[in-house]
């Protein structure tokens, strides 16, 4: 089972160029806070994606995937709440479209993108997977 204390290594592991903000989150909470992590990782992949910069969001995306399918009920909640939902929350109050990096997710990645898409929409009462 993936814990939380592999997380932010993880991350790092999928996308090398978080390495730095990664320390400096460290540094700063210790490996703790990982929710203020994921907002900073999903500001990173936002600053990729408006670069072109986008060669990792293959290996990112089967990391969040792994964080599904692999994680501790704590790294799966993290996956979605904090990651996926980072990533719509981050990516749509910019310029950039978060639906663009739905191409890298796994099934199981997508179902809870889903799901959060239906309980911000009001279609659900809470955030679960599904379509």
């Amino acid at each position: 089972m993936i814990e939380q204390t592999q997380v932010l290594d993880m991350l790092v592991q999928a996308c090398p160029t978080f390495a730095a903000a990664r320390d400096e989150h460290v540094a700063e909470y210790g490996n703790d806070v990982l929710y203020v992590a994921a907002g900073e990782f999903a500001h990173h992949l936002l600053i990729l994606q408006l670069d072109g910069a986008t060669s990792c969001f293959a290996e990112v995306g089967a990391t969040i995937e792994r964080m599904h399918t692999e994680g501790t009920h704590e790294v799966k909640e993290l996956a979605t709440i904090g990651v996926l939902e980072g990533i719509q929350n981050v990516w749509g109050h910019s310029s950039a479209d978060p639906g663009l990096f739905l191409e890298y997710l796994g099934p199981e990645s997508r179902s809870w993108w889903q799901g959060l898409n239906n309980f911000w929409s009001g279609k659900a009462p809470i955030v679960r997977s599904g379509a």
